[in-house]
């Protein structure tokens, strides 16, 4: 995949990757538990379309905007939260997969000497469920959603407490906003998949590297790590 001199970079790297709409492909299932959420409450349904630009902040935060969509305001916020947690976790991998060339790419990395982890606003129970059902547990060290760190993304915090510590370089991979806020406060790389969950164009969001195909992450990654050195 990459020159002896590049795949080096990787030994002990630590990377960070953001979960809905960088590794999986999570909409459909998130859209079908937010519509038996909200629609026997008198909303409409939010189609599959347009959900993939309301994800990326977490639960509530797309509890809030599918009811800002309708015109309404959401009330009871905590048990809205947790049936749509309950809904959506009965059967979170029904529909949903992983990118093409994700899981190629992260058994690549780690076998390059990467230290892998997830970073992500999806909470952490769910977030566990997923990776686990789609069988892509073993490349992480740690999945660290909003409850196991002191403050979410784009907060600093999150990034670092995913990352770990004794680290030779890192980077975090993403697709919003709230990626490239974190990385930036941490004074790290990120790289943007065009492919993902964004409200804006990923163009515009001031990332290192916008790719198109997971599959140029390594070359992408050492290529800014040569650069920064």
């Amino acid at each position: 995949m990459l020159e002896t001199g590049q795949a080096a970079l990787f030994d002990n790297a630590a990377i960070a990757f953001d979960l809905d709409g960088t590794l999986v492909d999570t909409a459909p299932d998130l859209v079908r538990a937010l519509n038996a959420v909200i629609v026997p409450r008198g909303l409409p349904a939010v189609p599959l379309a347009d959900v993939r630009a309301m994800v990326g902040r977490g639960a509530r935060v797309l509890l809030e905007r599918a009811h800002a969509r309708g015109g309404a305001e959401m009330q009871d916020g905590d048990a809205l939260v947790a049936e749509f947690i309950e809904i959506y976790k009965t059967d979170v991998a029904a529909e949903s997969r992983a990118f093409p060339g994700v899981e190629e790419t992260l058994a690549w990395l780690k076998d390059a000497g990467a230290r892998l982890s997830v970073c992500t606003n999806k909470p952490s129970v769910l977030s566990d469920l997923l990776i686990a059902e789609l069988g892509l547990a073993d490349y992480f060290e740690r999945i660290i959603g909003p409850e196991r760190t002191t403050a979410k993304k784009p907060d600093a915090a999150h990034l670092r407490d995913s990352l770990g510590a004794d680290f030779a370089r890192a980077a975090l991979i993403g697709d919003s906003a709230p990626d490239v806020g974190s990385a930036r406060a941490a004074g790290l790389p990120v790289i943007v998949m065009s492919y993902g969950y964004s409200e804006n164009p990923a163009g515009s969001l001031g990332a290192d590297r916008v790719l198109h195909a997971f599959g140029d992450v390594p070359r992408a990654l050492a290529e800014i790590w040569q650069r920064a050195s």
